[in-house]
């Protein structure tokens, strides 16, 4: 069964790009590259706006997996790569809140039906099968999106989406490198469900749109957190990370 949801990652994660379009707030265009508005910080793209979306989507599953983590797992490394989840994804997560607001981006407030079947399916696992499919799930989605924040990194013309894309960057590349400090990691494995995704229908990968009037789901740091969110462009250096108490 663990290998039946890694199988799907890489769709998880690129699938998070049609929740916009999904919502109907903009019909997503092949390339991604046509601008849906003119802000203070520079034009916002279609792929700039889903990229907000993603990286939102991901905390929204990989951090309750590392709540999860630091009850199950059975190797030191594994606790480790779980603080790392959970530290990395809650200044993303502010991050993404206040950039969705300054660019008027509608985000989730749910985890995609697939996206949460990575959590069932790791909440199901016992033991050292925990850890074996916590590595590997893991390894693979955040193998997958590394590309794509490359690409959003090298042509995003608004100034807040490339510092969330520098600041995913290095987050993502510290969890990939956690997960394989594991020793669990099967690369062969995971290069063949990053380099080959199953077709998954789009109900299944598409987050639910938040309901009206539903407060935000805000990722809360762990108190010994070491990772704040980088200060945005026009922002005052003290207002970096004062997180928001709440549900998470």
């Amino acid at each position: 069964m663990g290998t039946l949801f890694v199988g799907g990652a890489l769709s998880v994660t690129l699938a998070a790009l049609a929740y916009p379009a999904m919502l109907g707030v903009n019909t997503t265009s092949s390339s991604g590259s046509r601008v849906i508005a003119q802000t203070q910080w520079g034009p916002l793209t279609e792929q700039d706006r889903d990229f907000v979306v993603k990286v939102r989507a991901a905390g929204l599953w990989e951090y309750p997996v590392g709540q999860m983590g630091l009850k199950k797992g059975q190797s030191k490394a594994v606790l480790i790569a779980s603080k790392h989840l959970i530290d990395g994804h809650a200044a993303l997560d502010a991050s993404c809140r206040k950039i969705s607001t300054m660019l008027n981006i509608t985000i989730p407030n749910l985890a995609s039906p697939q996206q949460q079947g990575f959590v069932n399916t790791l909440a199901a696992d016992q033991g050292k099968q925990f850890d074996t499919d916590f590595a590997n799930i893991l390894r693979v989605t955040h193998g997958s999106i590394f590309n794509a924040i490359a690409k959003i990194r090298s042509q995003t013309k608004n100034t807040v989406v490339r510092a969330l894309a520098d600041q995913a960057n290095a987050t993502v590349l510290d969890h990939i490198t956690v997960m394989e400090q594991t020793g669990l990691v099967n690369f062969d494995q995971v290069l063949f469900q990053e380099t080959t995704p199953p077709k998954l229908p789009a109900k299944d990968l598409t987050p639910p749109p938040p309901a009206g009037g539903q407060p935000q789901v805000v990722l809360t740091p762990p108190v010994d957190s070491t990772t704040r969110p980088p200060v945005l462009p026009g922002e005052p250096s003290g207002q970096a990370a004062s997180p928001t108490p709440t549900v998470g």
